[in-house]
């Protein structure tokens, strides 16, 4: 059976008159992050972890922000995409782990919520998606206040491969 893994990386500045979406959870912030869609970050990089371990290219080919289509849209809808693109191509998501870096606001009350919408879109069980954070002690954008980034790491396998 082949297994692949693949990582993704996505960064938003924040915004005034925006809502803070971070895995498909609308977070009580006074700044939202700013992007075409609702700039979910963590959905971002996990979207980008997933089509780069199938060899799918990256969110930006996929779902780029010229396309109206795409305005405003949750961006648990990708993944929901990103899912279809796994399956046509005969992969499935063994698990994702994912750290969101902010050093505000405290993510950790939503991290099941977060956990629980990027299963369902992605059709898997919730316990194989891991979502955690960490700040960067004040250290550059994240650590400023400027913005909030995401990392993702998967592994897929391909079920025609035995």
């Amino acid at each position: 059976m082949e297994y692949r893994a693949g990582i993704g990386y996505d960064a938003h500045r924040l915004a005034e008159g925006r809502r803070l979406i971070v895995g498909g959870v609308d977070i009580p912030y006074e700044r939202g992050l700013a992007g075409h869609s609702d700039a979910d970050v963590l959905t971002h990089a996990i979207a980008d972890s997933l089509l780069g371990a199938a060899g799918c290219g990256d969110i930006g080919r996929r779902f780029p922000d010229t396309d109206e289509a795409y305005k405003n849209v949750s961006s648990l809808t990708f993944l929901t995409e990103v899912r279809a693109v796994l399956r046509e191509k005969k992969y499935v998501i063994v698990n994702v782990d994912a750290v969101v870096i902010a050093q505000e606001p405290k993510l950790a009350p939503y991290f099941k919520a977060m956990e629980f919408n990027i299963s369902g879109a992605l059709g898997i069980p919730a316990d194989r998606v891991n979502v955690k954070a960490t700040t960067e002690e004040g250290l550059g954008f994240t650590g400023d206040g400027s913005g909030i980034a995401a990392k993702a790491v998967c592994s897929i396998k391909n079920i025609t491969k035995e």
